[in-house]
């Protein structure tokens, strides 16, 4: 008689490290305490620290309902509804290269899942090229790239002397990098430092682009949600096209439409000619459909609905600019505080002049445990708050916590 022993064949496969993004929130659901803040996760939050469903968002799923439209399934690349005013939003409805046929756009799984589709493009036809990414960026971009065998290195952007952007250290490394590289940019609100170059300096980004034959891809995630103007978020990507240069740009709606959990955004491709973006979008069909065959349709409709329509649109325009002011409001709460409180004569303007959702504190990670541990601040280790999910009536108590962690933790 033989005994059987139980072993897994799966044995051999360790725990995965926690999510240094998402795992802020699972900490956070299991502190206890009163005061506790989540300012992890980029997640718009209302006064009262609530999830907010924007009311043309509402509307829109009101319009879904009484027109009983089915659940069939979507083409590959996506609604083409979508697709059209994405790409219309991104570049502009007059934009030449739009009627010229050049831009290949097709629906993908939010940001994250069309920064996918561009990489395993970029592994299939640009195999050895190097994707250059910002110091620091997203976390998830450096897993992105690392899954889809694409090899990458960073460039200089945030200098912690200033906690502000190391623009000459920045356009050494473009420089440095080899002969059509691709160099991925933060379309506007840079995460997770809110550090963005100015006009003037995103025009030198994209001369030093030109002249070493780059091919400059774009993470656009917060068109709108940054300045409260979707024209002026988007008009660093409109530079390079009006350029004439070829272009990658991933877009989601997560957080100026705040469909988080629809995972709906886009990858456009801008190329040469009508024949090219044919021949693109034909193989990122190719990529796209072993990998999860066809996107969804509830948040894409829900953007084509907004989007192309006259007053829903307006009405999003309008609702964005009140998301954007409140964090701006917050913003400006949070460093009188901070001014007022400590007495070191630190200056802290530098929160000021960082936009969008985040601001990058400066708080190295001994710090940014410390807000954790003794204030229930929970954050990314790399001193990122997210001021999204920060209340007015919060801010000096987030102030103190940010000044006893900072003169008192080494």
């Amino acid at each position: 008689m033989t005994v059987s022993v139980n072993v897994s064949r799966f044995e051999d496969v360790s725990m995965a490290p926690p999510d240094p993004i998402l795992g802020v929130s699972e900490a956070f659901r299991a502190d206890t305490n009163n005061m506790k803040l989540n300012l992890g996760v980029g997640a718009y939050r209302t006064e009262e620290l609530q999830p907010y469903v924007l009311n043309v968002v509402k509307k829109a799923e009101n319009l879904m309902l009484e027109r009983g439209e089915n659940k069939e399934y979507l083409p590959i690349e996506g609604l083409a509804a979508f697709n059209k005013v994405t790409a219309e939003l991104l570049l502009g409805a007059d934009n030449p290269a739009i009627h010229q046929g050049r831009v290949a756009t097709v629906q993908g799984l939010s940001g994250t899942g069309s920064l996918r589709l561009a990489a395993a493009l970029i592994e299939r036809y640009f195999p050895g090229s190097e994707v250059l990414i910002s110091s620091p960026t997203w976390g998830n971009h450096k897993n992105i790239f690392n899954d889809s065998r694409v090899p990458w290195s960073e460039y200089r952007y945030y200098d912690p002397k200033t906690v502000g952007l190391d623009f000459n250290g920045m356009i050494s490394d473009i420089k440095e990098a080899p002969e059509g590289s691709f160099i991925l940019l933060h379309g506007c609100a840079h995460n997770p430092t809110g550090i963005d170059p100015t006009p003037e300096q995103w025009e030198k980004i994209a001369d030093v682009i030109q002249e070493k034959n780059h091919i400059p891809f774009f993470d656009v995630a917060y068109q709108g949600f940054a300045s409260g103007s979707l024209d002026a978020d988007a008009s660093s990507v409109r530079l390079f096209v009006t350029r004439g240069m070829e272009v990658l740009v991933a877009q989601s709606y997560s957080k100026n439409l705040g469909l988080y959990s629809e995972r709906v955004g886009a990858m456009n491709v801008v190329c040469s000619s009508s024949d090219v973006a044919a021949r693109v979008k034909s193989q990122l069909k190719r990529i796209a459909r072993p990998m999860y065959s066809n996107p969804p349709i509830h948040g894409a409709r829900i953007v084509a609905n907004v989007v192309g329509d006259p007053t829903l649109f307006n009405e999003w325009k309008e609702e964005m600019e009140l998301m954007a002011g409140r964090i701006k409001t917050v913003r400006q709460k949070l460093f009188d505080s901070l001014s007022s409180k400590d007495t070191s004569g630190k200056d802290w303007s530098f929160i000021l002049k960082q936009i969008g959702m985040f601001s990058f504190t400066g708080l190295n990670r001994a710090q940014s445990d410390n807000m954790t541990n003794k204030w229930h601040v929970y954050m990314t280790k790399d001193g990122r708050i997210s001021l999204a999910g920060l209340s007015l009536a919060k801010c000096e108590y987030l102030a103190d916590a940010i000044i006893d962690s900072y003169h008192n933790v080494s």
